[in-house]
């Protein structure tokens, strides 16, 4: 069984994550600003309160490691924000505050976390079509996906920085799957794949992926959006 980190686990995918995850019997850590009654009830997860794109409460990811897991195995970073907004109107404030959430705050949880994964671990960061490069592109998502971009050139660089430790770090590329948070890009559109269904996805790459690939980013998406 495995000690899994999840960031982002009040609604949508994370959500499903969590409680899939603890349903195998893994050990799970669901961090987000929100706590679902569905995880207290669950003997398999851990919930600590915390918002990323501050970074306060990250020495109670290291506290919890150190007094209860010892070490971690697989980080999910599933955690986002979006802006819906032309460019010219995007202010300072709002445009740090994607990168706040969607990048340091992935690297902020990699610096805590780090130190305790060994040989064999995973980090998957959860990206989107929109932040690789020659994608189809949309007005109004600049802050949103040229932030998805610069996380996935991060993760390709810890991939190999961490290469000789053995920690394997890789990108999921997702289309649109139907969120609350597509539904703020993309109102009224109707995706083909559930959060659930692709959390089914994400469930076993997290488990497998890191055998079969290192540095890599992985488009998994049927439409886009």
């Amino acid at each position: 069984m495995k000690n899994i980190i999840i960031t982002g686990t009040s609604r949508g995918i994370g959500y499903e994550l969590a409680l899939q995850f603890a349903n195998a019997g893994h050990s799970v850590l669901a961090i987000s600003r929100k706590i679902p009654q569905a995880f207290i009830e669950s003997q398999n997860i851990a919930c600590l309160g915390i918002d990323l794109a501050s970074c306060d409460g990250l020495e109670n990811v290291k506290d919890f490691i150190t007094t209860t897991w010892k070490h971690v195995d697989i980080v999910i970073h599933n955690a986002g924000a979006l802006l819906l907004k032309p460019f010219g109107e995007i202010t300072a404030d709002e445009f740090e505050y994607i990168y706040k959430v969607n990048v340091f705050g992935v690297a902020a949880l990699n610096r805590v976390v780090l130190p305790f994964m060994q040989k064999g671990s995973h980090v998957v960061t959860i990206s989107s079509m929109g932040g690789v490069q020659g994608t189809m592109k949309f007005a109004g998502l600049a802050a949103y996906s040229s932030s998805k971009g610069a996380v996935i050139t991060l993760s390709e660089l810890l991939a190999e920085e961490y290469r000789e430790q053995g920690v394997a770090f890789n990108v999921l590329a997702l289309g649109a799957v139907n969120t609350e948070m597509l539904q703020e890009a993309f109102p009224g559109y109707e995706a083909p794949l559930s959060p659930k269904e692709m959390s089914d996805y994400i469930f076993n790459f997290a488990l497998t992926g890191n055998t079969y690939f290192n540095g890599k980013v992985l488009q998994v998406s049927s439409t886009t959006p």
